[in-house]
């Protein structure tokens, strides 16, 4: 059957362009195809003719898809169909709660936010309060308005010299190389203008994060990119050298980002140019590979021996470290190493399975890490439960974009939020999904020059201001519709989520850990076999 549909297509394919010039004839009544140039229709007519031809020849012979060697021309229709369909289901089929990672409300909100628009909705909300898993609060009668001034956390533990007075709502690591130059431009001048922080990401410190004055957060990642020697270790020189710039406010070594965590990570030699390559201290052209782990450590008291001599290096400024919690005893093990060695970290960050990143595997992306707000109440009761709690700040990353995801994270347990794919909303981003092709539509997420231009950098950084400012005022009334004076009044038992057994609060879907308890009391069972497993000279 298959040689008798190929066989009759040969013979369409052939034939077509042969009776077409055969329908011509001159004056005379010889046969001239060239009659059909006389007039233009029948030349673009002509023109369809052979591309079409030409097209279905290729597909017969040469094509390497069973569906156009079968369906020669046709085929592609499909193919075209399915390149456009995530833009048909975005803006004809999808409804406003639909879409991952963020739906079409979240990111109206955004929007509206960053151009300082009525963000509020019309006649009730979209959303199956009665669905398992639906998150909400329970509000007092007698609400308080909350200072602003009030909504902002210093970060720095005992041994810290030059702590930091954080906003509640940052800027989260994302890498020159993975923005552009303008949209990094943007979001260092955005953070400037709202006093917030803005945090490198493993790329280093390009001058775009330098140009408008912004607090940085420096991110080191396991390849040490702009702070590494000729063999990518870790450079002394190099790293005191960046660290003592001003507007370096923090210091961040991260372990694992939730979206792809226990992965390393390729720069191909062909996008290390000369700008590239001077930021990361990496040879021009020579592809760069960023291991799964760190070179300068392998235990849990080796990371907080890193720690140790990176605050030394910058003059006491604060030294914390990212992760997303994988297996929690290893995470246990790093507080063992604390207590034994007294070597604290000023704030954790802790990212959730839900982070966002470029490019992923989709296997690493879909099913490897704990979700953030899990993650959180872990973190955070482990802490208090070694008595370490009160001198180690927590930031909150994944997915956060709205004053109730603030709330969340800070009522389970963090002091600070950061934010990274909701700041690129509001630098014009669409959730095109096109990061890691070097081709996004808005020109946040490329390296192409002539893309880059397309994002404003006076305009967009005063989106990112307002998107924050906004968010975190949003924040700040729900605080007070809670009855509270300040964010840190905030608790688990605040935050309820639907169950089979109903709506519980998360004290009693989880369990809390008292002061010390892990140290002196008796360890609950949720705890027992990680914490016994864990040991602070191994992960």
């Amino acid at each position: 059957m298959t040689v008798v549909v190929r066989f009759f297509w040969l013979f369409v394919l052939i034939m077509l362009p042969l009776s077409f010039f055969l329908l011509y004839s001159a004056a005379d009544g010889s046969v001239s195809p060239w009659v059909l140039l006389q007039q233009p229709w029948q030349l673009l007519l002509f023109l369809l003719v052979v591309v079409f031809t030409a097209t279905g020849l290729y597909d017969l012979f040469f094509a390497d898809s069973n569906l156009r060697k079968n369906y020669p021309v046709f085929a592609n229709i499909r193919f075209m169909l399915e390149a456009i369909r995530p833009e048909i289901r975005q803006y004809f089929i999808a409804d406003n709660l639909e879409e991952a990672p963020f739906n079409r409300e979240t990111r109206d909100l955004i929007y509206r936010r960053g151009k300082q628009l009525d963000d509020t909705i019309p006649f009730g909300t979209e959303r199956d309060i009665l669905a398992e898993g639906y998150l909400c609060i329970f509000h007092s009668i007698n609400a308080r308005h909350i200072d602003p001034e009030r909504a902002r956390v210093v970060i720095g533990g005992p041994a810290c010299r030059q702590p930091y007075n954080s906003a509640l709502l940052n800027i989260s690591g994302m890498s020159f190389g993975a923005l552009s130059n303008n949209a990094i431009s943007a979001l260092n001048k955005g953070a400037r203008l709202g006093g917030f922080s803005h945090n490198t990401g493993e790329g280093g410190i390009s001058p775009y994060h330098l140009q408008h004055g912004g607090d940085l957060v420096w991110q080191i990642g396991t390849g040490y990119f702009g702070c590494r020697q000729a063999d990518g270790l870790f450079s002394d020189d190099a790293f005191r050298a960046a660290a003592a710039n001003d507007v370096v406010k923090m210091i961040e070594i991260k372990l694992s980002q939730g979206a792809k965590p226990s992965h390393g990570g390729v720069l191909p030699g062909a996008k290390v140019s000369a700008e590239i390559a001077a930021i990361r201290l990496v040879e021009i052209g020579v592809t760069v590979y960023s291991p799964a782990s760190h070179p300068e450590f392998d235990t849990p008291r080796g990371l907080l021996e890193f720690v140790q001599r990176l605050r030394d290096l910058s003059e006491g400024k604060p030294i914390g470290f990212k992760l997303c919690i994988g297996k929690k005893s290893e995470f246990m093990a790093i507080v063992k190493a604390m207590v034994e060695t007294g070597i604290l970290p000023d704030f954790i960050t802790i990212d959730g399975a839900e982070g966002g990143t470029g490019a992923a595997p989709v296997e690493f992306s879909n099913r490897l890490g704990m979700p953030v707000l899990e993650a959180i109440y872990f973190v955070e009761q482990v802490l208090k439960g070694a008595g370490l709690r009160q001198d180690i700040k927590l930031i909150a990353a994944g997915k956060n974009a709205s004053g109730f995801d603030m709330l969340a994270k800070i009522a389970l347990g963090a002091d600070v939020i950061n934010s990274a794919r909701a700041m690129m909303l509001a630098l014009g981003c669409i959730q095109s999904k096109s990061c890691n092709t070097n081709k996004c539509p808005t020109g946040v997420a490329t390296q192409d020059a002539s893309r880059a231009k397309a994002v404003n950098v006076e305009l967009r950084a005063v989106r990112v201001r307002n998107y924050q400012a906004g968010t975190v005022s949003a924040f700040l009334e729900l605080c007070g519709a809670l009855g509270y004076e300040y964010p840190g009044q905030l608790k688990p038992s605040d935050l309820h989520q639907r169950t089979d057994r109903g709506l519980r609060h998360f004290d009693q879907i989880y369990t809390p850990l008292s002061h010390e308890q892990l140290i002196v009391g008796r360890v609950p069972e949720a705890y027992e076999e990680d914490w016994h497993k864990a040991r602070a000279d191994r992960f």
